[in-house]
C-alpha cells in the first residue's frame, strides 16, 4: 500500500545536522563545549546576559527626549490620533499604521508628555529579536551557536550613528516580527509565520521582505499546497484588513503609490551612493569580528555552513529592502541586522572557545564604543527646536494653530501646538529628503494634490503662526512662489529665532 507522504517537519534537518564532520576539518572540539558560562541550562543563564547587554546599549536612547525627526513624528501624530484626528486624512505619513497606534495606545495609557514608555518598549522589542535569534540559533548549529547569536543580534542593533539606532521608531519594532517570522516558518507554524510578515509589513513596508526566508523554508520543508496557501493568506489578510479599515485608495496612496518622486534617485546618483557606503561602512565596523569570521569561513576554509541557505536569502533580501527608494539613512540598516547575526554565529561555531571568546569581546568593545558615541553625541538641532518650541508656546495660545515649515515635527510636540495641516514637514509639498539633499526638490515634486489641500487648511483655518525653519534650505520660502505669496498677503514676520523666522497672521483676506 503507499506510504504516507512524510510531514514538512518529518523533513526539517535536525538542529546540529552535518556539524561534526565539519567540526573535524576545522579542528575544533566537540559540540558540548559551550561558552559562556559552561555546561549548565540554557535560558537561564543566557537571558539575563541579553536582557543586561540591551539595557546597557539602549541608555543614550533615555539621554534626550527625541533622536530624530521620525519620533518627533510619530509623537505628533499619536497626539493628533488621540484628539480625534484620523490617519491617512486629518494627519498623513507614507508609514502603515501600526506604529502610530502603538504611540497612542501608549499616549493614552502614560501620558503623551514623554516618550519614555516607547523607549522601554523598544528595549522590550531589541531583547525580543535577540531571543528569538538565539532560539533559531541553537535549533540548527547548537547552544553555543545560539548564545552567540543572541549578544551578536543586541550589539549589532547599535552598530550605526546613534540617532538611527536609539530612536524608538520603525525598524526597531519592525526587526523582532522578521525574526518571529522566520522562527515560526522553522518550526512549520506557516499560518503564523505569514501573521508575522504582515506584522512586521505593517511596522513599515520593507519588513514584507521576510516573506522571502520564509518562501523558502516552505521550499526547503517540501509544504503541502495547503501550508502555501496557509502562510500567503496569513501575510496577505492583516494588511487587507488595515486598507479595508482606512479606505483602499488612502491606504493604497499612502503607504504605495503616492511617493514616485520620493522614491526617484534621479540627480541624486552619487549622493545616494555616498549615503549607501557610509551606512554599510559603519556596520561592517560594528560586526567585524563577526564579519571576519564569516569571510575566514565561506572563502578561505570552504565551509558549507548547513542550515544556512535561507538566512543568505533573508540577508540578500534585506539589504534589497534596504535599498528601496534609494535614500539609504542608516536607520535602514538595520534590517541586515538579523541574517548578520545569524550567519555570524553560523561561522563562530566552527571556530575553537579561545577564538570566539576572542572575537565576543572585540565585538563588546565595538558595542562600548557606540554606545558611548550615543551618550557624547551633539545635540545642537535638538536644542534648537526647544528654543524654537518654547518661542512658539509663548507666543501663541494653547488652542493656536501654527505650521512649522521645516523638517523637524518635533516642534509641535515640545510646543504643545497644534498643526494648521495634516502635513508635518514640508517634504510632502516639495520632496525634499535629507538622503538626496536638494535633489528634484519644488512645488512641482510635491504629492499630487497637496499645495491644493495645503491652500484650502490655510484658508478654512489660518494659523496664528507660521514658522520658517528652513534656514537657507532648497524647501524655504523664497523658492516657493505659493508658500512666498502667502506670507506676503497675510502674515507679517514678527521674530527670529537661530534663523528660523516666525510670521504672525495679520487677519486680512482670509477671513478667519
Amino acid at each position: 500500500m503507499p506510504q504516507p507522504r512524510p510531514s514538512s517537519e518529518s523533513l526539517r534537518p535536525r538542529a546540529g545536522a552535518g556539524l561534526p564532520a565539519q567540526r573535524a576539518r576545522t579542528g575544533t572540539r566537540n559540540r558540548d563545549e559551550r561558552w559562556p558560562g559552561g555546561d549548565g541550562p540554557f535560558w537561564p543563564r543566557l537571558l539575563p546576559l541579553l536582557a543586561l547587554l540591551t539595557v546597557l546599549t539602549r541608555l543614550p536612547s533615555l539621554a534626550r527626549p527625541v533622536w530624530n525627526p521620525d519620533e518627533g513624528f510619530l509623537a505628533t501624530q499619536a497626539r493628533r490620533l488621540a484628539h480625534g484626528g484620523s490617519l491617512y486624512d486629518t494627519v498623513v505619513d507614507r508609514k502603515p499604521p501600526l506604529l502610530p497606534l502603538l504611540y497612542e495606545l501608549a499616549f493614552a495609557l502614560f501620558g503623551d508628555g514623554s516618550l519614555w514608555p516607547l523607549k522601554a518598549l523598544a528595549a522590550g522589542a531589541v531583547l525580543a529579536g535577540a531571543v528569538l535569534a538565539a532560539s533559531l540559533a541553537r535549533r540548527r548549529w547548537g547552544e553555543r551557536a545560539g548564545r552567540i547569536a543572541g549578544v551578536l543580534y543586541v550589539t549589532a542593533s547599535v552598530g550605526l550613528n546613534p540617532e538611527d539606532t536609539q530612536a524608538a521608531t520603525f525598524e526597531v519594532f519592525m526587526l523582532p516580527w522578521t525574526v518571529a517570522a522566520v522562527w515560526c516558518a522553522d518550526r512549520g507554524r506557516w499560518t503564523r509565520a505569514g501573521l508575522c510578515v504582515a506584522a512586521a509589513a505593517l511596522s513599515k513596508q520593507t519588513g514584507g521582505a521576510a516573506l522571502v526566508p520564509v518562501l523558502a523554508l516552505l521550499w526547503q520543508h517540501r509544504a503541502l499546497p495547503r501550508a502555501w496557501a496557509r502562510t500567503l493568506a496569513g501575510a496577505a489578510l492583516p494588511v487587507l484588513a488595515a486598507a479595508l479599515a482606512y479606505g483602499v485608495g488612502d491606504f493604497l496612496y499612502w503607504t504605495a503609490t503616492g511617493s514616485g518622486d520620493y522614491l526617484s534617485a534621479e540627480g541624486s546618483g552619487l549622493r545616494a551612493l555616498g549615503r549607501a557606503l557610509a551606512s554599510a561602512g559603519v556596520l561592517t565596523l560594528a560586526c567585524a569580528p563577526a564579519l571576519y569570521a564569516l569571510v575566514h569561513a565561506v572563502l578561505v576554509r570552504r565551509e558549507r555552513l548547513p542550515g544556512t541557505a535561507d538566512v543568505w536569502l533573508w540577508l540578500a533580501s534585506s539589504a534589497g529592502a534596504a535599498t528601496v527608494g534609494f535614500q539609504f539613512y542608516g536607520h535602514y540598516f538595520l534590517q541586515l541586522v538579523p541574517p548578520l547575526a545569524l550567519l555570524g554565529a553560523a561561522a563562530l561555531d566552527t571556530l575553537r572557545p579561545r577564538a570566539v571568546t576572542t572575537a565576543l569581546a572585540l565585538t563588546g568593545a565595538l558595542a562600548t564604543a557606540f554606545t558611548a558615541w550615543g551618550l557624547a553625541a551633539p545635540r545642537d538641532e535638538l536644542d534648537h527646536q526647544q528654543r524654537l518650541a518654547a518661542v512658539v508656546r509663548a507666543r501663541t495660545a494653547p488652542d493656536d494653530t501654527v505650521l512649522l515649515w521645516g523638517m523637524h515635527p518635533e516642534g509641535y510636540w515640545f510646543s504643545g501646538r497644534t498643526p494648521a495641516s495634516r502635513y508635518l514637514t514640508a517634504g510632502f509639498l516639495t520632496n525634499f529628503s535629507g538622503g538626496r539633499g536638494g535633489s528634484r526638490v519644488g512645488e512641482e515634486h510635491a504629492m499630487p494634490g497637496a499645495w491644493q489641500h495645503l491652500r484650502g487648511e490655510l484658508r478654512r483655518n489660518p494659523p496664528t503662526l507660521i514658522v520658517d525653519d528652513s534656514r537657507g534650505a532648497p524647501y524655504g520660502p523664497a523658492h516657493l512662489p505659493t508658500l512666498r505669496t502667502h506670507l506676503k498677503h497675510h502674515y507679517a514676520p514678527e521674530t527670529t529665532v537661530d534663523g528660523a523666522v516666525l510670521y504672525r497672521y495679520t487677519g486680512s483676506a482670509t477671513g478667519r
